[in-house]
């Protein structure tokens, strides 16, 4: 597994910290770049999840350690960011949520659980499932796509190691190979920060494709802080020519930034 090769670099607890930060930085400018190399994986995979989802599908993420806790991440900001239902896009991670913010011993080995965990969902057809696996060697992660793929459900993944058993497991799998770590092993590292940019590319591009931005802006984002409902303002100004004030009753009135400018624009305002 080039996931688990030694690092190009050695003896770190000489390095002086500047070396240190100098030299993660030089491997972390690779992963952009293997990203890249995956773009045709992950257009054919979200063009399979956009037509499921226009239908009712949701999105399913399942990993372990690190893996799981970047599904979590990517689906928890869904809601807020895309205006969505919080069970649109799910993330499970083997052991559970006591495993999101510490290790459960043994809880990746098991090949069963994550349909387990997968049924407590009602999962079914129109779903999608994208196992998260840096090594592609996940037993919890394999034995949930397996599962799923039996049962009609479309399955895809994100590995960092070429020809995987998760990657043979899915349907649509997303290879991106960043080689060895920094740290021989850590797969947090260029291996977290690939899952994290391709997940990023990934549920952005789903959300735009079913229409969730306008233009470039987050129409239907939830406005459940200061600063969101102070760009919501920007928005709604931007859009429809009208005062702050002006915005921020239409905000008030109609709850998002999409229903503000829609009402606005029947209204005939100068941004129309």
């Amino acid at each position: 597994m080039i996931t688990e090769t030694s690092s190009y670099y050695n003896d770190l607890e000489k390095m002086s910290v500047q070396e240190l930060l100098t030299n993660i930085n030089k491997e972390d400018k690779t992963v952009p770049l293997a990203v890249e190399k995956a773009i045709p994986q992950l257009e054919a995979l979200v063009h399979q999840i956009v037509r499921r989802m226009k239908e009712g599908g949701r999105l399913f993420y399942i990993g372990a350690g690190t893996s799981g806790r970047l599904g979590i991440v990517d689906a928890s900001e869904c809601p807020p960011t895309y205006g969505v239902s919080p069970d649109m896009v799910i993330g499970l991670i083997a052991g559970g949520d006591k495993a999101i913010r510490s290790a459960v011993e043994h809880a990746e080995d098991d090949p069963e659980q994550a349909w387990k965990d997968l049924q407590q969902h009602h999962i079914d057809k129109l779903d999608t499932l994208i196992g998260i696996a840096a090594s592609g060697r996940t037993p919890y992660v394999i034995g949930g796509l397996q599962k799923a793929r039996a049962e009609g459900i479309l399955t895809g993944c994100v590995v960092c190691n070429p020809d995987s058993p998760v990657a043979r497991a899915a349907e649509f799998p997303v290879e991106v190979v960043v080689g060895p770590e920094f740290v021989t092993g850590s797969t947090r590292m260029k291996s977290g920060t690939a899952q994290k940019l391709v997940l990023n590319m990934l549920s952005t591009s789903v959300m735009i494709r079913l229409g969730r931005v306008k233009g470039n802006k987050m129409v239907d984002m939830q406005l459940t802080n200061n600063k969101l409902k102070q760009r919501a303002v920007r928005m709604v100004v931007s859009e429809l020519g009208v005062s702050q004030e002006e915005a921020a009753e239409l905000l008030q009135q109609f709850g998002t930034v999409r229903a503000a400018i829609e009402h606005g624009r029947g209204q005939g305002s100068s941004g129309e």
